[in-house]
């Protein structure tokens, strides 16, 4: 089983790298894309013991308090399998 937690910055939250990725975009011709926002990704493998109701449980809490800053970003939790 796996659990796939996706961060992303609050929608009030400056997002420098995500305009800089935007910048890049354009430099290329591409005119396309209104906006980019930049996030991060974990993928994380869960022991197979474990139930999916005591799996995501554990994963939201290692989200909230390990993976994410709760006052700038939020977070998204997905069990897999």
């Amino acid at each position: 089983m796996k659990a796939k937690v996706y961060v992303t910055l609050k929608p009030s939250v400056l997002d420098p790298q995500g305009k800089a990725i935007h910048h890049s975009i354009e430099l290329l011709g591409n005119n396309q894309f209104a906006d980019v926002r930049q996030g991060k990704y974990f993928e994380i493998t869960l022991a197979d013991s474990a139930s999916n109701s005591d799996a995501l449980a554990a994963v939201e809490k290692i989200a909230k308090d390990v993976l994410t800053n709760p006052v700038i970003e939020d977070y998204r939790v997905e069990i897999v399998g």
